[in-house]
């Protein structure tokens, strides 16, 4: 809902009524394709004791799209793809753990505490 205008979307494509056996597996093929997909990680899932997370990673870009607002001197938005993907799966629910949408840092940043996986 955008003010008083519902916007409904539908997605059109070939199916499979294959089960997922993770949250991770299932993202993996939702955005195959999806150029402003990174990768998953799923650190329970390699061996790690931690509880189960998947970590949905997006690019690191700064996104924009015109919005009418009256913020922005060019009536733009600026957001990241983890959020807008935070805000598109509000409502889905997760029996397997918790899913966290977040952004891909700049290769030079590196591991600073050297223990992260």
């Amino acid at each position: 809902m955008f003010g008083n205008v519902l916007l409904t979307i539908n997605i059109d494509g070939p199916f499979s009524n294959r089960a997922f056996t993770s949250a991770k597996e299932l993202f993996e093929v939702a955005f195959e394709k999806n150029p402003a997909f990174a990768y998953c990680v799923a650190p329970a899932q390699e061996g790690y004791q931690w509880i189960d997370f998947t970590y949905v990673v997006f690019k690191n870009c700064v996104v924009q799209f015109f919005n009418d607002n009256l913020n922005d001197p060019h009536g733009v938005v600026s957001t990241l793809y983890q959020d807008i993907a935070a805000e598109v799966f509000k409502d889905m629910h997760y029996t397997g753990g918790c899913v966290c949408y977040c952004t891909d840092v700049e290769r030079k940043l590196g591991k600073p505490l050297g223990e992260w996986p």
